[in-house]
């Protein structure tokens, strides 16, 4: 935690990265496990790191899993899963039931006129928002729907709201006061390329939040 607000590295695709993210003090190390995605792990690669991974908690981005996809990811803290908004509740209900509440991350992807389905709402304990875009889940740099975020983290203050989407060293602070978010993911706005942090990026980012926190 970095003065109050809680920090999820993510697309980490080696010890290297993942060793930054942790000396800048992130809470989360986020491991893309989607096969489509420039930074995709497999699952063997995230076991072949794994023992000597830095002590934070490890999370599982996926796409629409499978029941078999879903059981790699038993390794992990927490598994955040995307998906489309309209996908049936059943489905949703599944994952919840394998993974368990309390673990599992929802990010449902929400075109600009849809709001979180209340079916959802029961299933899990954290929901993340990302940018929305039509053809990607997550990971496209663009920006997400901050008063969308802020409204509906307002109206469900019991739960965890995770902001992602597009964040970056200059637009941090925007996005914390338009959002009063205190989860953030970031992932391509500390990017050299897809898939390999930038450790310039990566510290500016953090002393953003710090300079933000103690004003």
């Amino acid at each position: 935690m970095i003065n109050g607000i809680r920090l999820k590295v993510c697309g980490l695709t080696s010890l290297v990265d993942a060793e930054l993210a942790d000396r800048a003090g992130a809470d989360y190390l986020g491991f893309v496990l989607y096969a489509k995605s420039p930074r995709h792990v497999t699952p063997a690669r995230f076991r072949a790191m794994a023992a000597r991974l830095p002590d934070r908690r490890k999370v599982a981005v996926m796409v629409e899993p499978s029941a078999a996809e879903l059981a790699t990811a038993a390794g992990f803290d927490f598994v955040q899963i995307h998906f489309p908004h309209d996908l049936p509740p059943g489905t949703v209900a599944a994952w919840a039931g394998v993974v368990g509440r309390q673990r599992l991350w929802l990010a449902p992807r929400l075109p600009p006129a849809a709001t979180l389905p209340p079916a959802l709402l029961p299933l899990a304990d954290t929901f993340l928002f990302d940018a929305f875009h039509a053809e990607k889940f997550g990971g496209s740099g663009q920006t997400a729907d901050w008063t969308k975020f802020r409204q509906q983290r307002e109206l469900h203050p019991e739960k965890t709201w995770i902001l992602a989407g597009g964040l970056n060293p200059d637009n941090i602070s925007v996005a914390l006061k338009a959002t009063g978010a205190r989860l953030v993911d970031v992932n391509s706005g500390i990017e050299a390329s897809p898939g390999v942090k930038d450790p310039a990026k990566v510290a500016a980012f953090v002393a953003r939040l710090a300079e933000i926190r103690s004003r």
